[in-house]
């Protein structure tokens, strides 16, 4: 392809677009007591998992610095185009520091064409966003022409989230110990969703799995009526067949075009926590 697509740490992409299309990635660090790791490439899912269970401990997470960018880009070859698809710059600055990392190549090599996308989600939702820029490239569409149209489907992409466990909100300092207790206690399940300024935010608060799948189920109908032409990405954290019962009850209740199921990787899954879903679509 004459343009490179590239992406961070903060994505989760499923194996089939892996296998199709190359797609470099920028790690995020993973920062423990004892030692910093880059996400996906020093810690894998599993040895993540079981570091927190040895530690009891969540890694802080940190943004690639400028320099990685900068590193990451140069070594595409000069005669193809860029573009780059960010975590939600509400969330992290990965986005910022993408952007720094594009101006300083510049400096040296102006003549470089580089797009960075602010995705204002994460996960499955970056994913969405390269298979949709994969499919223009693939209709022949030039680089401004992709970033042009990528920005009006951020707008579109709907990120949703239903965790199963407080207790990675609860290690993390996100979620008051406390409450942690009181919504185990009262089984409460939070459904989440990324906002238009692409922070997390809680969409609702129900009691029960059971009520809390249905409700994530259900809720796919408040953003879209028409579904035959889309796609839906899911993740999870630890839990396949959990994330393909639930995919099975959204085929069922939606016919989308297309569905794809991939595992978290250690960045989301310090805030999601075993059991926990994410899935994307556009909406209408």
């Amino acid at each position: 392809m004459s343009i490179q697509l590239m992406t961070d740490g903060g994505a989760d992409i499923p194996q089939e677009l892996l296998n199709t299309v190359d797609i470099q990635i920028i790690p995020l660090y993973l920062n423990f007591k004892d030692q910093q790791y880059k996400s996906g490439v020093d810690l894998d899912l599993e040895g993540f998992n079981k570091k927190i269970k040895e530690t009891k401990e969540l890694p802080r997470s940190a943004a690639p610095s400028p320099n990685d960018f900068y590193k990451g880009y140069k070594k595409i070859e000069a005669s193809k185009e860029i573009l780059m698809i960010s975590l939600s710059g509400g969330l992290s600055s990965t986005y910022e520091n993408a952007i720094a990392g594009k101006n300083m190549l510049l400096e040296e090599e102006p003549n470089r064409k580089i797009e960075v996308i602010n995705a204002k989600t994460a996960s499955g939702g970056q994913a969405l966003l390269l298979f949709e820029a994969f499919k223009k490239i693939q209709e022949n569409y030039s680089l401004d022409e992709i970033a042009d149209h990528l920005q009006k489907m951020v707008k579109q992409t709907a990120t949703l989230f239903v965790l199963r466990t407080l207790e990675n909100l609860v290690l993390g300092g996100r979620v008051d110990k406390v409450k942690g207790t009181i919504a185990k206690t009262l089984n409460i399940k939070l459904l989440m969703k990324a906002s238009e300024e692409g922070t997390i935010e809680v969409a609702e608060k129900v009691r029960g799995d059971k009520k809390s799948i249905r409700r994530f189920v259900d809720q796919i109908g408040d953003y879209v009526k028409s579904v035959e032409d889309k796609i839906l990405v899911m993740t999870h954290c630890n839990a396949k067949e959990r994330a393909n019962s639930v995919l099975n009850e959204i085929k069922a209740k939606y016919p989308f075009k297309e569905t794809f199921v991939t595992e978290m990787g250690p960045l989301i899954s310090t805030y999601g926590g075993d059991g926990a879903l994410v899935i994307a679509f556009f909406k209408d």
